[in-house]
């Protein structure tokens, strides 16, 4: 079965951004009751984090509302690779010129070729903050974390909330947490271990 994660990832927040926003919108998740402000052992990947509050329900549809979330949020707030898990990213799109690169066959395999620049590019970002992979049809240089991931399955950033085994969340909870972020630009990305 496996445990799954959903993470919105702040696209836009700079290194020196990234705690201020991080404690608005923990403050804003415990008034509401989504979370708690205590902190316990309840995610995957850090030593705590802020289990679900008893108004929890607010962050997930009607119909969810009978699943109860059994671990908590992990707030990340420096260089993160954020990523979905388990399987492969299936594709990367150009933000330049549109072009899609495929990554894995229709046999779900890796296209080495294809993934080879990207897979350079990741660890690079993660070591220095900075990569950029030339595109295979327009030749432009793009930095990482401007590409398109198919199903956000990757997002590049220095601002994470990472929820572990909640219900989905509706599309006015993540909003409202984009919104609480300056409005910048945010990632969806949701997986499983």
């Amino acid at each position: 079965m496996g445990d799954h994660f959903q993470t919105i990832v702040d696209r836009a927040a700079s290194p020196q951004q990234a705690p201020q926003l991080a404690e608005r919108v923990v403050e804003w998740l415990v008034a509401e009751g989504i979370v708690l402000a205590e902190r316990t052992d309840c995610v995957f990947g850090q030593p705590l984090g802020h289990p679900p509050g008893p108004n929890w329900q607010r962050a997930v549809a009607p119909d969810d509302a009978d699943w109860d979330p059994w671990d908590g949020l992990a707030v990340y707030t420096g260089r993160t690779v954020f990523h979905g898990g388990q399987g492969e990213p299936e594709a990367v799109t150009c933000p330049r010129c549109g072009v899609t690169t495929r990554l894995i066959t229709d046999e779900w395999e890796l296209i080495d070729d294809a993934w080879a620049p990207f897979g350079k590019a990741i660890d690079a970002w993660h070591k220095t903050g900075e990569a950029q992979v030339d595109c295979p049809a327009c030749a432009d240089a793009v930095p990482l974390p401007d590409w398109t991931w198919t199903d956000d399955y990757f997002a590049f950033a220095h601002l994470g909330f990472e929820f572990w085994n909640w219900p989905p969340f509706t599309e006015e909870f993540r909003t409202r947490i984009s919104e609480l972020l300056d409005g910048h630009r945010t990632a969806y990305v949701w997986g499983k271990l």
